[in-house]
């Protein structure tokens, strides 16, 4: 399967956060790579989505839906900050 344009995760994350993050800045913990979220590599798997570092390819986040809720698990995101429009 090949990866997709982080912003393929938008709509998950907007369900998950309510806010538009695909234009936030954010570093891998992995790497120290910084980019945007829509930057970055996407694989929308069920029964979930993958966002990875498009540096060095480490699980940034991990968007799941469970019975209408989604859990989301940020393995190797240091940080992410709303970027000044």
């Amino acid at each position: 399967m090949n990866a997709l344009d982080g912003n393929a995760m938008a709509g998950r994350l907007q369900a998950a956060f309510g806010i538009d993050v695909s234009g936030m800045d954010g570093a891998c913990g992995v790497c120290g790579a910084t980019g945007a979220v829509g930057a970055q590599r996407a694989w929308l798997v069920a029964p979930g989505a993958v966002l990875r570092c498009r540096a060095c390819d480490a699980v940034l986040l991990v968007v799941v839906e469970v019975r209408g809720s989604f859990r989301v698990s940020f393995d190797h995101l240091a940080w992410l900050e709303a970027v000044d429009a």
